[in-house]
């Protein structure tokens, strides 16, 4: 699930009262049919902050919920408000999200991209766009060592030396060649 961290991060969830908030405001059919058919309670949930430099995981959540109305779609407040919400219901849903925990460090989108066995994940598709994308549990796995394994930062790669520039020769001008004299009658 992807957030900006400025809307909502990992951290607010954590200061929820209960660490629970629900996931409102997805107006996406394809994220939306992600969270109604095959999000439930129990499932793990890689919570990844979007829109910052760089993106990437920024810990654990867990799905508390069965999916329920979103009542963002009937609250004319709301910038996620639908006209066509009423009487009938709404297309759109919502899960709860309960917070587990926060990784010791951002986990970049650069360095999953790095991690074997994360090839095929649609995170890492380029195009890949949707705010709730599914996760395999081989990928949840792969992801939840590779942060255990390494908590810190990996060590930045050594600069190349530099080699001492060569010495720069000035700039001459260049020759200039005689105009050619126009020959013949003058125009009068």
């Amino acid at each position: 699930m992807k957030s900006e961290p400025e809307d909502f991060s990992l951290e607010d969830l954590s200061k929820r009262p209960k660490q629970l908030e629900p996931w409102t405001g997805v107006r996406n059919y394809q994220a939306r049919n992600f969270m109604r058919d095959e999000m439930r309670p129990g499932d793990g949930v890689l919570f990844y902050h979007s829109s910052t430099n760089p993106p990437g995981v920024a810990g654990l959540a867990e799905i508390a919920s069965e999916p329920f109305p979103d009542p963002t779609a009937f609250d004319s407040k709301s910038k996620y408000f639908d006209p066509r919400a009423g009487a009938q219901g709404t297309a759109w849903v919502a899960v709860n999200v309960h917070y587990v925990s926060t990784f010791p460090r951002l986990l970049p989108l650069e360095e999953m991209r790095r991690i074997p066995g994360l090839g095929a994940m649609v995170l890492l598709q380029r195009g890949s766009r949707l705010s709730i994308q599914p996760v395999t549990a081989k990928e949840y796995k792969l992801v939840t060592e590779w942060i255990a394994k390494h908590p810190d930062p990996p060590a930045t790669e050594e600069k190349p030396r530099s080699v001492p520039a060569r010495p720069v020769e000035k700039a001459r001008p260049p020759k200039t060649k005689p105009l050619p004299t126009t020959r013949g009658k003058s125009a009068s």
